[in-house]
């Protein structure tokens, strides 16, 4: 039997409350639920809380705060960033070595510190970029196996936002990449606004850049 996890906000000081109290016993049961936090009305510090064992997936745009929220947020239970598969290669580097001759083997360890990590049947909480669709669908699938429910946590970020944020980390994505990320987010987007978490997601929580800085912990519960 499946066990799913629960989305808690703590404070939830929001407007709209009968809609919000469904959205939360949506969360609470984890069966294509779908939490929208976004908008001025939502106030932080936020908490939010899974069963244990499940796979939290974070997607969004390049540079609009996926890796800033599991740095801040996900340091109790396992995290799995590219990001910092990526950095950790570039130390190891020449700089002047172009990235894109050593980005398989940045992929590889990357996939090989996942599938260790699942293997290990932990909570997980992942940095998703949103393009393959094909890594979801593995994730829900590992989920699957063991008993657990697959979470996506979906930030909104603006074009403008997003490249401001990649100016600020000083690593910016091709045009065409880019193109190809606001194609796969704007998907997700599209699906969630319309009460239905993307496929073998048990729920997805939306998040705007604010509403995500208030996000203090992402934690696991048995």
């Amino acid at each position: 039997m499946t066990t799913t996890g629960t989305v808690d906000a703590v404070p939830a000081q929001r407007g709209a409350r009968g809609r919000d109290r469904e959205r939360e016993h949506a969360a609470d049961t984890g069966i294509g639920s779908v939490r929208d936090l976004r908008g001025p009305e939502v106030r932080g510090p936020q908490r939010l809380a899974f069963a244990d064992g499940d796979i939290v997936v974070v997607s969004g745009l390049p540079g609009g705060g996926k890796s800033t929220l599991i740095k801040r947020a996900a340091a109790e239970g396992g995290a799995v960033d590219s990001q910092d598969t990526r950095e950790r290669w570039e130390r190891r580097m020449p700089a002047a070595l172009p990235y894109a001759v050593y980005r398989p083997l940045v992929r590889a360890a990357h996939y090989w510190g996942l599938w260790r990590l699942l293997r290990s049947g932990a909570s997980v909480v992942v940095h998703d970029c949103g393009t393959q669709s094909w890594v979801r669908g593995l994730l829900a699938a590992a989920a699957r196996r063991r008993g657990r429910a697959l979470h996506l946590l979906l930030l909104d970020s603006s074009p403008a936002e997003a490249l401001s944020g990649q100016a600020a980390r000083g690593r910016r994505v091709s045009a065409y990449a880019f193109a190809r990320h606001r194609g796969a987010v704007g998907r997700l987007l599209r699906e969630a606004e319309a009460g239905r978490p993307p496929h073998g997601c048990a729920s997805v929580t939306l998040l705007d850049r604010a509403s995500a800085a208030t996000v203090t912990r992402i934690a696991f519960h048995a």
